[in-house]
């Protein structure tokens, strides 16, 4: 199962991604997570990122989709991968798809999660969390408030926003996923591998929706 995760930030990707590697036993590949570990690592494509980032400009398609190949030889990728958090715009997804078309591990489904953005707006801006570091519990004062406004139910500790959670930062966060990423819904459309499902209600039932989908 070789899979492309698609979605906003909020729909869930993350949750359904972990569900999805209990299932069906394949990894989750997050560029961030393949970069920060290269770092880590001191790879020679590591070190190339590091320099980009530590002089502040944005880490270039050519090393990143290097750290992608070099991930998918690994040998927890062989039965398939989820990829999420890249492609980002159809030039990387073009790209993406040469390099794997030349490892023999071509994508079979481009998963959309799909939530309004009214509704991503309030997931993401109603979050809170509690500034104890012993308890850092989550609330949505939207969908999951505390009982008191703004204490923790748990330990009494006030609860905070964060400050890439607040409304400007989001909404400049979902324009550029819309302006960016949203024309890879038409790339993998054209493709013939795009599924899609409603990424709004319980947890399980989208999880056992996209199961379907990948029957």
């Amino acid at each position: 199962m070789k899979i492309v995760l698609l979605g906003a930030p909020g729909a869930g990707k993350g949750t359904q991604a972990k569900k999805l590697i209990d299932k069906y036993g394949i990894p989750q590949i997050s560029t961030g997570d393949i970069l920060r570990q290269a770092v880590a690592d001191q790879t020679q494509l590591g070190k190339e990122a590091k320099s980009y980032m530590d002089s502040g400009g944005l880490v270039p398609d050519s090393v990143v989709i290097g750290l992608v190949k070099e991930r998918l030889s690994q040998a927890d990728c062989k039965k398939g991968f989820i990829l999420d958090g890249f492609p980002r715009n159809t030039a990387q997804a073009e790209t993406l798809d040469g390099v794997l078309a030349s490892v023999g591990m071509p994508l079979e489904v481009a998963l959309s999660v799909d939530v309004d953005f009214d509704v991503l707006l309030k997931r993401l801006t109603g979050r809170r969390t509690c500034k104890s570091k012993d308890c850092g519990q989550m609330y949505n004062v939207y969908f999951s408030a505390s009982k008191k406004d703004g204490v923790c139910d748990k330990c009494g500790t006030e609860l905070y926003q964060r400050d890439d959670d607040k409304e400007e930062t989001i909404k400049k966060r979902l324009d550029v996923y819309k302006a960016q990423t949203e024309p890879l819904i038409d790339y993998y459309t054209k493709k013939g591998i795009l599924k899609r499902v409603e990424g709004v209600g319980d947890i399980n039932e989208i999880f056992n929706k996209i199961c379907s989908i990948l029957k």
